[in-house]
């Protein structure tokens, strides 16, 4: 717990039911808002209740390293006029950012529980920036060398286009819903203007949802350039696949018009080879020999300049 600029800041970690219900009574948080919190209920939302408003912001594990890298957990904000309360049943980093950023500029910011909202929504929101960066440049990569890359590197290039896209799908998971959340923060603030202080924090929040509408559009954008990607790498493996096939069916046609030679002439030397009468078996000279040699260099002869004319050869 922490008290500055007149307001105090709650922050809770894995509360039990016992612990819950003594908050809720204490504060006088709704039960609609305590089973929200207890269930980790997912979904990204702001509700009105009649003394404070709930903010339900999801973060994520930024460790790369880790099994659960971008994972999102949930962060829940209970904002009353005089403080904040936020409860997160993993532990999260925000706290330390939040606070080093007020120690850090505590002469040019005025804290309250609206402000602290805004700085906890907000520096999760940062902490996706070096992931999109990250993103860019890998998009920017792939894009460039998915047609230039060699037959040996394709399976790798498959692998960097299905980690990537999968890398922004969590993203934009993360990023659906945020940009609804923060206009509604703006609309529960508006209401409350009158009797708290801070209307820059209007001004910071909106800020923070110019950078969501960004990265969401960004990431949009760098899914359609792997997309694109794919098909160019889908299309230049049947381009090879189709020349290989092609140089297949050459071959293949040479070995047949070959063959077409050879056959005849295995054919006519079977004949003169079987065990009955032949012409010329009587005939003590080398006439018919060389006679049938020619015929048989003849028919290659004529053959293969068919084939040469047919250009199958």
């Amino acid at each position: 717990m922490i008290q500055a600029g007149g307001c105090f800041w709650i922050d809770v970690l894995r509360p039990s039911f016992q612990e819950m219900h003594l908050i809720s009574k204490i504060f006088g948080i709704h039960a609609l808002t305590v089973e929200d919190i207890m269930t980790q209920d997912v979904r990204e939302k702001c509700e009105v209740h009649a003394n404070y408003y709930l903010v339900s912001f999801r973060s994520f594990d930024a460790d790369p390293n880790s099994e659960l890298y971008l994972e999102p957990k949930c962060i829940y904000n209970v904002v009353m006029r005089s403080g904040i309360i936020t409860f997160h049943m993993d532990p999260a980093v925000h706290q330390y950012h939040v606070l080093r950023r007020i120690r850090r500029q505590i002469d040019h910011i005025v804290v309250t529980p609206d402000w602290l909202n805004y700085a906890i929504i907000d520096d999760i929101t940062d902490l996706l920036a070096p992931i999109m960066q990250m993103i860019e440049f890998e998009v920017d990569s792939i894009d460039e060398l998915v047609l230039v890359i060699s037959s040996s590197e394709q399976s790798d290039m498959l692998l960097r286009i299905s980690t990537v896209r999968k890398r922004i799908m969590m993203v934009l998971r993360l990023l659906q819903g945020k940009a609804d959340v923060v206009h509604n923060s703006d609309t529960a603030m508006e209401a409350a203007l009158d009797q708290r202080k801070g209307h820059e924090v209007l001004l910071y929040l909106g800020d923070v949802l110019d950078h969501i509408v960004t990265m969401t559009q960004n990431a949009t954008h760098y899914d359609g350039v792997l997309g694109r990607a794919h098909a160019n790498y889908l299309a230049q493996i049947s381009i090879e696949l189709t020349v290989s096939s092609n140089r297949t069916n050459d071959v293949v046609a040479k070995l047949s018009a070959l063959a077409a030679i050879v056959v005849p002439l295995n054919f006519v030397t079977g004949m003169f080879g079987s065990n009955f009468l032949v012409p010329f078996q009587n005939y003590d000279g080398l006439a018919p020999f060389f006679t049938v040699l020619a015929m048989c260099l003849g028919f290659v002869v004529v053959v293969f300049a068919w084939a040469r004319w047919s250009q199958i050869l």
